[in-house]
C-alpha cells in the first residue's frame, strides 16, 4: 500500500509508467535485454574487463601482470553467464555509496578480482578511462546489439511479408487514386512493391551503418596516458582495442565520441518508420473502401456497442506508435550532436531513451506484421471499382491520338481537349467510350487497340515492375 501526495491510497505496488514496460512488455521485451539500464551496466562491465585483459595480455604498462584462461573466463562471466538480477542488485549497492554509475561498475569489478585473489590487478581496472570512455562503448554494443539482433530481424519479417503479397498480387489490376480521385488503374501488387523498395534501400542503410567509438581520455587527447606511460603507441592501442570489440574507431573526439553515427542512425529508421506509417495510411484507407476485407479474429471486440464492427486497430496503433518513436528519434538525432565546448551532460539524458524510441517503433512493426495478417484482398470489389470508372481510358485514347498525329496518321488537332471535354467530371461507360472511338480519325491499328482496351487492362507494365522485386 502507498499514499500518493494527494492522499490518494492504493493496495498496488509500484507500477510500470510506459506502456512499453506494461501493457506491450510481451512485444517489446527483447529490446531490454540491450537497451534497458541493466543491459548498459552488463556492457560497461563487458567494456572495462575487455580492456583490463587487453592491458594484462599486452603488457601495455609494463607491469608483468598476466591473466590465465580460466582467470579471463571467470571475468567474461561477470558480463555474461554470471550476469543476472544479482549482479543489477550488487551495483545498485554500491552506486547507492558512490553515487556515479560508472564508479560502481569500477568497483564491482574489484570486488570480483578480490574474491579471485587478484587485487594486483586492481589499478588496471578503469585505467586512464573517463567515464565516457566506458559509456560511448557501451552505448555502441548496446545499440549495435538491439539493432541486429532484435529490431532488424523484426523489420526485414515485415518487409518480407509485404513483398510477398506484391508478388502474388502483381497482376491483380486495381484503380488507381490520385488526389483521391480516379486514376489511370495498376495492380496492387505494383503499389505494394514500391514500399518494399522504398523499405529495402533503408535497410541497406542500416545494415551498412557506422557504429564508431573513443578511447582517449579526459578531453580526447591521451594526456593522462602519455603521463603514465610515454613510451606507449597510445593510438594505436586505442585504434586496436575499439576495434577488437567489433566497433569502428573514431580518433578526432572531445571528452564524448561526437554521436554523429548515432543520429545518422536514428534518422535512417526515423525515415523507414515514416516509410511505414504511408504504408499503415494507405493500408487503411484501402480497407475502408473495401480493397482489403478484415478477417474477423474468434472472440475480438470491434466496438462496444455496434457488434458488426471489424476496426482496423493494428493500422492505427502502428501509426500511432510510428509517430511516437519519431518524435524520440528526431529528438535524439538533433539532441545528441551538441555538446558544449569539451563536454556537457545533456546526451547522459537523453541516451536513456534510446530504447523508449526503438520500443515504440518495434511495437509498430508488430502491430503491421499482425495487421497484414489479419487481412485478405477482395478481388470482387477491386474489379467492380474498374468496371464503373471507363473514364479513366481517356489518358490512354488521348496519348494514342497524339501518336497517330505526330506520326501523320490524323489530323486531330487537340486531342487532350477532345477527351477532356468528354470525360472531365463526368461518369463514361464502355458503349460511350466505344462509340466515340468508332468516330475517331486514327489508323485502323490504333482503334482496334483502343476498343480492346479495359480498365482493367490498362495497367501498363505494372506486373512486371512488380515482379522484379524477385
Amino acid at each position: 500500500m502507498w499514499i500518493g501526495q494527494n492522499g490518494l491510497v492504493s493496495k498496488l505496488s509500484a507500477q510500470p509508467l510506459s506502456p512499453l514496460d506494461g501493457r506491450y512488455q510481451s512485444q517489446v521485451g527483447d529490446l531490454g535485454l540491450w537497451l534497458s539500464e541493466a543491459g548498459l551496466n552488463r556492457a560497461r562491465i563487458q567494456v572495462e574487463i575487455a580492456w583490463l585483459i587487453f592491458l594484462a595480455k599486452n603488457d601495455t604498462l609494463g607491469t608483468g601482470s598476466k591473466l590465465s584462461d580460466t582467470e579471463i573466463t571467470k571475468l567474461e562471466s561477470l558480463y555474461e553467464a554470471d550476469f543476472g538480477d544479482d549482479s543489477v542488485a550488487a551495483l545498485a549497492k554500491i552506486e547507492a555509496v558512490t553515487r556515479h554509475d560508472v564508479k560502481a561498475i569500477e568497483y564491482f569489478i574489484r570486488d570480483a578480482l578480490k574474491e579471485m585473489g587478484r587485487e594486483d590487478l586492481n589499478e588496471l581496472v578503469h585505467f586512464a578511462c573517463t567515464s565516457e570512455d566506458i559509456n560511448n562503448l557501451a552505448y555502441a554494443l548496446t545499440i549495435k546489439g538491439a539493432l541486429e539482433d532484435v529490431w532488424l530481424p523484426k523489420a526485414k519479417n515485415l518487409v518480407a511479408k509485404i513483398k510477398k503479397q506484391a508478388l502474388e498480387l502483381a497482376d491483380l489490376p486495381m484503380l488507381s487514386r490520385t488526389h483521391g480521385q480516379p486514376a489511370t488503374p495498376s495492380t496492387m501488387g505494383k503499389e505494394l512493391a514500391v514500399f518494399v523498395y522504398r523499405l529495402e534501400r533503408q535497410l541497406k542503410k542500416l545494415e551498412n551503418q557506422e557504429v564508431l567509438g573513443k578511447f582517449s581520455g579526459a578531453t580526447g587527447t591521451f594526456a593522462a596516458h602519455l603521463a603514465a606511460a610515454p613510451k606507449v603507441d597510445w593510438l594505436a592501442t586505442s585504434k586496436s582495442f575499439v576495434e577488437e570489440l567489433g566497433l569502428e574507431w573514431n580518433p578526432l573526439t572531445t571528452q564524448i565520441e561526437s554521436h554523429d553515427w548515432q543520429a545518422e542512425l536514428y534518422g535512417t529508421i526515423a525515415h523507414f518508420n515514416r516509410i511505414l506509417h504511408n504504408l499503415a495510411t494507405d493500408f487503411w484507407t484501402y480497407i475502408s473502401i473495401n480493397y482489403f476485407k478484415q478477417i474477423p479474429v474468434a472472440g475480438a471486440t470491434g466496438s462496444s456497442t455496434m457488434p458488426h464492427k471489424v476496426n482496423p486497430i493494428r493500422f492505427e496503433n502502428a501509426e500511432a506508435n510510428l509517430e511516437l518513436s519519431n518524435a524520440l528519434f528526431d529528438s535524439l538525432a538533433s539532441t545528441l550532436v551538441t555538446s558544449r565546448l569539451q563536454r556537457d551532460l545533456t546526451d547522459s539524458s537523453a541516451q536513456r531513451n534510446i530504447g523508449v524510441a526503438f520500443g515504440h517503433s518495434m511495437l509498430a512493426l508488430d502491430n503491421l506484421t499482425r495487421g497484414l495478417d489479419e487481412v485478405a484482398i477482395n478481388e470482387e470489389v477491386l474489379a467492380q471499382d474498374l468496371l464503373e470508372n471507363w473514364e479513366v481510358l481517356g489518358e490512354a485514347i488521348q496519348t494514342a491520338i497524339r501518336a497517330d498525329v505526330a506520326r501523320g496518321e490524323s489530323s486531330i488537332s487537340d486531342p487532350y481537349a477532345l477527351l477532356k471535354e468528354l470525360t472531365r467530371g463526368k461518369r463514361v461507360g464502355a458503349q460511350d467510350l466505344a462509340d466515340f472511338i468508332e468516330k475517331l480519325e486514327v489508323s485502323g491499328e490504333t482503334k482496334d487497340r483502343l476498343l480492346a482496351l479495359t480498365p482493367a487492362l490498362y495497367v501498363g507494365l505494372a506486373p512486371q515492375l512488380a515482379k522484379r522485386l524477385k
